[in-house]
C-alpha cells in the first residue's frame, strides 16, 4: 500500500512539475517572440511610432496562452525593457522609453494579451478569437493614441492620424496572422501551454 502511494505521489509531483515547466516555457516563449518583433522596425516620416512586429506576438500570445499567462509574458516584456535590457523597438530599454511616444503601446501589451485571452476563453472558434483580437488591438490603439496626446501635446484628432491610421492595414494583415496561425495550431498549443 505504501508503494503505491509513494508512487503516486512521485507520478503527481512530476505532472505538476511538467504542467509547470510548460507554462513557464511558453511565457518565456512569448516573451522572447515580443522582443525579436521589436527588432522587425520599420520607421515612419510622419510618426513617431514605428511598425514592429511586436503586437503580432502580444495578441498571439493571448490566445495561445490564455489571458493570465499571456499577460504575464507582457509583464515579463514590459519589466525587463524597463530596467534597462534594450528589448524595445530601435534597441531601446528603460523607464524613459515607457514615458515616450510608444509608451502607451507598451503598457498595453499586457493587457492586449489578457484582453485577447479571457475573450477568447475555452472557444477556439475562429469568430470569437477574430472578435478578440480586435479587441485586443484596440486596446493598444487606445492607450497608444492617449499616451501619444499627452506626450505630444496634441489634439485628439492628431494623435489618431499619428497613432492609429498609419497602422490600420499592418495590424490587419498581423490579426489575419495570428489567427491563422492559431487555428492552425490551436491543438496543439492547447496541450502544450494550457
Amino acid at each position: 500500500m505504501s508503494q503505491s502511494i509513494t508512487a503516486t505521489t512521485i507520478w503527481t509531483r512530476e505532472l505538476i512539475v511538467g504542467i509547470s515547466f510548460r507554462k513557464a516555457l511558453g511565457v518565456g516563449l512569448f516573451f522572447v517572440l515580443t522582443a525579436l518583433g521589436a527588432f522587425v522596425r520599420i520607421p515612419l516620416p510622419w510618426t513617431p511610432v514605428p511598425v514592429t512586429l511586436q503586437t503580432l506576438f502580444v495578441l498571439l500570445g493571448g490566445l495561445a496562452l490564455g489571458g493570465g499567462l499571456g499577460s504575464l509574458s507582457g509583464l515579463a516584456y514590459l519589466g525587463i525593457g524597463a530596467l534597462g535590457l534594450p528589448i524595445f523597438a530601435g534597441a531601446a530599454g528603460g523607464f524613459g522609453v515607457l514615458a515616450g511616444p510608444t509608451g502607451g503601446y507598451l503598457i498595453a501589451f499586457p493587457i492586449a494579451s489578457w484582453v485577447v485571452g479571457r475573450t477568447v476563453g475555452n472557444d477556439a472558434g475562429w469568430l470569437k478569437a477574430f472578435f478578440a483580437l480586435l479587441l485586443g488591438t484596440l486596446v493598444i490603439y487606445a492607450l497608444g493614441v492617449a499616451h501619444l496626446l499627452a506626450v505630444l501635446h496634441c489634439g485628439p484628432v492628431r494623435a489618431i492620424q499619428l497613432g492609429a491610421l498609419p497602422f490600420l492595414p499592418g495590424d490587419a494583415v498581423k490579426v489575419a496572422a495570428a489567427l491563422g496561425l492559431y487555428q492552425s495550431y490551436r491543438t496543439r498549443l492547447a496541450v502544450l501551454f494550457k
